[in-house]
């Protein structure tokens, strides 16, 4: 069964190694050393943070095979679960190392667009709406000189 952590030092375990606050890492050490199954899916997790840092195919897949097999053998469900998505889509993880291009400025720039359509509540025809985009998205300095 297992065992688990008291008041609040659960939330020890959202850190990233290197934002844990100095005035914590005593409590953190101590509850490492306590061999919690979340303290085994905190390691899993921080180490494969470490495959973003790497920019050459062959190097990253022998990485995820690493992490991959632990990941597997951790018999932690959950972690287990994750390991096999990122297998599952480890040609895309492994574009993403080689050439670091999301999409994040078009789905931020989209769901601006949406903001503004909802906010309308309608356009009476699709001139108004494209000037309403263009105002809300050109970045255009309106202020007098």
């Amino acid at each position: 069964m297992p065992r688990s952590t008291s008041g609040a030092a659960w939330i020890l375990w959202l850190y990233s190694e290197e934002r844990l606050p100095a005035e914590r890492t005593a409590a953190f050490a101590a509850l490492q050393t306590q061999h919690l199954n979340v303290g085994r899916a905190w390691a899993i997790k921080e180490l494969l943070r470490d495959l973003w840092t790497y920019r050459q195919g062959d190097t990253v897949r022998r990485f995820f095979a690493r992490w991959h097999g632990w990941a597997i053998c951790s018999r932690l469900e959950p972690v287990k679960q994750v390991a096999r998505m990122l297998h599952r889509h480890l040609d895309g993880v492994l574009r993403y190392v080689t050439h670091p291009i999301t999409n994040g400025v078009a789905e931020g720039l989209n769901s601006k667009i949406l903001s503004i359509k909802r906010k309308a509540g309608g356009f009476r025809n699709a001139q108004h709406f494209t000037t309403a985009i263009y105002f809300h998205c050109g970045g255009l300095d309106l202020y007098p000189r």
